[in-house]
């Protein structure tokens, strides 16, 4: 009798109780994309539609033993982080994911909310750019997050392009610099890739404050497509399709009383069943 086994994705994050972001927006969109989705919660924020009301930490020893716990038992094909707060948190998914077969790595780097609530402490993002950054496969980062990264002003393309240049000295293989933000009609993201080749995605800016979640998705997408086999700059590509099209199918739904979620299950796929060899 064939056996199969379903694309994994792992993703180690924040908690985020209004549904539409964190591990929860994670395992929406693995889930529509036909893959499996296992999980590592690294903080429980308090949040809802509106914003972050509180953040209780979990304890560093909790966060390694769940990682160990998934790695032992159902091997991702690709790990997606999102919220890492502290420095003794980073430095402890470093070093427990290094006891184990190096797997693709999506990175998040959660520093504002969409709310524009600061998620991140100031010592964090040495630990981040030490640590962290040398592992991941690829950084998402908005641009506000690139603002920080850079320490520049992060206002236009342009600005974009600068802050790429500057990031990738803290030692990334590859950055997307998401362009959510642009003031403008069309929104250009960036793929910096590692040979340090600029390539552009432009797609639409909707009306809409139903983006809550967007850079969780995305991310998420993005580890989702690796799982399946493609190659990093396909993943990106498509994972900024899913994305686009789960923003513009949830434009007229509301859902809490601040900024909604985007429709994860506008297409959602059966689980991919590859057979094992």
């Amino acid at each position: 009798m064939k056996k199969y086994k379903y694309p994994s994705v792992l993703t180690i994050a924040g908690f985020d109780g209004s549904g539409g972001a964190g591990i929860q927006a994670d395992i929406k969109t693995t889930s529509a994309l036909g893959c499996y989705s296992t999980s590592v919660l690294t903080a429980l924020p308090v949040q809802n539609t509106q914003g972050v009301r509180k953040i209780y930490p979990i304890p560093v020893e909790a966060v390694a033993d769940q990682i160990k716990a998934i790695l032992e038992d159902i091997v991702p094909d690709a790990i997606k982080i999102g919220m890492v707060h502290t420095p003794q948190l980073v430095e402890t998914i470093v070093t427990t994911l290094a006891e184990y077969k190096k797997i693709p790595i999506v990175f998040d780097p959660v520093m504002v909310a969409t709310s524009g609530h600061r998620l991140i402490e100031e010592e964090t993002i040495v630990a981040l750019t030490e640590m962290l950054f040398p592992i991941a496969d690829v950084i998402t980062p908005n641009m506000d997050e690139a603002a920080i990264l850079a320490d520049m002003n992060v206002e236009t393309l342009e600005n974009l392009y600068a802050a790429g240049i500057k990031i990738k000295k803290l030692g990334c293989k590859t950055i997307l610099l998401k362009g959510g933000h642009q003031e403008t009609t069309t929104i250009t993201s960036l793929f910096y890739d590692e040979n340090e080749h600029f390539h552009s995605f432009q797609t639409l800016k909707f009306n809409t404050s139903n983006t809550h979640g967007s850079g969780c998705t995305l991310s998420s997408a993005i580890a989702a497509y690796i799982a399946q086999g493609k190659t990093l700059y396909e993943a990106v590509s498509l994972g900024q399709q899913y994305v686009y099209h789960a923003i513009e199918n949830g434009i007229d739904v509301q859902t809490g009383l601040g900024n909604g979620p985007l429709n994860h299950f506008f297409n959602p796929q059966k689980l991919i069943k590859n057979e094992m060899v």
